[in-house]
């Protein structure tokens, strides 16, 4: 049976869930379910939507909401904070590492085509160093729980991992449906999240700057699915929500067109991905760059956040070796473990893959939002003959992890108080100093037994809240 985060393994009640449970005694499950609706009609209400393309009819969808938090005491969290944080500093270095010396591949530890081979990389960021040596500004690590101690990491993410806007609007619905509950200071905030933002993105303002760094959230435009998250988080930050035509570039550095003329931008929170950032130098078809900027990136003019080639430190190959950077980098010992994996590209771990691979989840490495993978226990025989197909067809594209026994978290059912499977991802800033909010975007498996959480195929969001002492 898999660890119920409510309930001690005898069965009792977790004492960090006492008041949710007297919530849950004295509101009723109908009740509760009514303030579900509600919840509902303020979230479409205020428009906090993602998009699903390819399926036909209406792309916008909300997110399900589920009112039943999930709690970390005062002690998890701690050990969470300097997990979190020593990863995201250990990705940092790494990412520092492979476009200088490489010292990390020169000592034997990382083999050279996992990274220099990978479509991630950019060769064209070599030997630039960015402001404060920071690739990863926003480090969002996926974290699932497998017992009362036991935290491990699935992925990490560190080009633009999106859902910080669902943190603050859960946050925002609970403190807004139940004020009593906030009302005696148990829970840590996490409404600070985009002052610290925008802190560490004035924090690695180029050298061009010479006074408060101007900072811009740069999206792609309105279709784009995340596109409520880059006007909300622009929105809190107090700065421009820009696309790629409010942008030029001139005398080496980059501009914003304004009713008042032009203004210079020293900060850009990017949200469209390397490949288009500029057609000069990537995709010369690219409706979605701006021409120019980066080379004024490369010559000091303006900072984007993140950093183009960041994405090669969240390729699920180059994962697998992210306890091996915190010993190389860091000389440290790794607070939060990664979940055993198999690199299809290793002719031991294929054999054994193909032979298992009923009992596993297999991934491609460049996957995202749950799209391309295969849970070997919810999988017909043909579902699996077809996946190994695959994985034979080009070995280094896969990998492969254990079905793991992950945690369930009080969900609310149409009757009852059920158990769901969840995940877990914090945000991490990156600048001159690491912040990290006490909380993060819990992602819950709505389908009974599904271990799937993504949005993107059926999952949901619910507040996570973090006691303090």
């Amino acid at each position: 049976m898999p660890f119920h985060e409510m309930f001690e393994p005898d069965g009792s009640l977790r004492p960090c869930y006492d008041e949710v449970q007297k919530w849950v005694e004295r509101t009723g499950i109908a009740g509760l379910n009514r303030r579900m609706d509600e919840a509902e009609a303020i979230f479409r209400r205020i428009g906090i939507t993602f998009a699903v393309y390819g399926e036909g009819g209406d792309p916008e969808r909300l997110i399900p909401f589920d009112l039943l938090p999930r709690i970390f005491t005062a002690n998890e969290w701690r050990i969470l904070d300097k997990g979190i944080r020593q990863r995201a500093r250990a990705l940092n270095a790494f990412l520092h590492d492979v476009y200088h010396r490489g010292e990390i591949v020169k000592a034997g530890i990382m083999p050279a085509d996992i990274i220099y081979k990978n479509s991630a990389y950019l060769a064209e960021m070599a030997d630039f160093t960015p402001p404060g040596k920071v690739y990863s500004h926003i480090v969002g690590i996926d974290i699932v729980r497998t017992g009362p101690g036991s935290f491990e990491v699935l992925e990490d993410n560190c080009r633009t991992p999106s859902g910080v806007s669902y943190m603050l609007e859960n946050r925002e619905i609970m403190t807004r449906m139940f004020p009593e509950l906030f009302g005696q200071g148990l829970v840590a905030p996490v409404d600070d999240y985009p002052a610290e933002l925008l802190k560490s993105l004035k924090e690695v303002a180029p050298p061009a700057c010479k006074g408060d760094p101007v900072v811009v959230v740069l999206t792609p435009g309105s279709l784009n699915s995340a596109y409520y998250e880059h006007s909300f988080l622009a929105d809190l930050m107090g700065v421009e929500l820009v696309e790629p035509a409010d942008l030029f570039v001139d005398d080496d550095r980059v501009w914003m067109k304004t009713t008042l003329g032009p203004r210079a931008v020293d900060v850009i929170y990017r949200r469209i991905d390397d490949e288009y950032i500029d057609p000069l130098v990537f995709r010369p078809d690219s409706l979605l760059g701006v021409p120019g900027i980066f080379n004024v990136y490369r010559n000091g003019g303006v900072t984007l956040a993140s950093a183009p080639g960041s994405g090669i430190a969240d390729d699920k190959a180059v994962y697998i070796y992210v306890p091996e950077m915190i010993r190389f980098y860091l000389g440290e010992k790794p607070i939060l473990d990664n979940i055993q994996t198999w690199q299809c590209a290793k002719p031991d771990e294929l054999t054994y893959v193909l032979e298992h691979l009923h009992e596993l989840v297999a991934k491609e490495v460049h996957g995202s939002g749950g799209y391309g993978m295969l849970i070997g226990p919810k999988s017909s025989r043909a579902e699996v003959e077809a996946y190994a197909e695959r994985i034979k067809a080009n070995p280094g594209e896969f990998i492969a992890q254990p079905t793991l026994d992950l945690s369930t978290v009080p969900t609310l059912g149409p009757a009852a108080v059920v158990g769901r499977h969840a995940d877990f991802r914090p945000y991490c800033l990156v600048g001159k100093q690491i912040r990290l909010v006490p909380g993060g975007l819990t992602r819950v498996a709505l389908t009974e037994g599904s271990l799937v959480v993504n949005s993107s195929q059926g999952g949901g969001v619910k507040d996570t809240w973090v006691l303090q002492e």
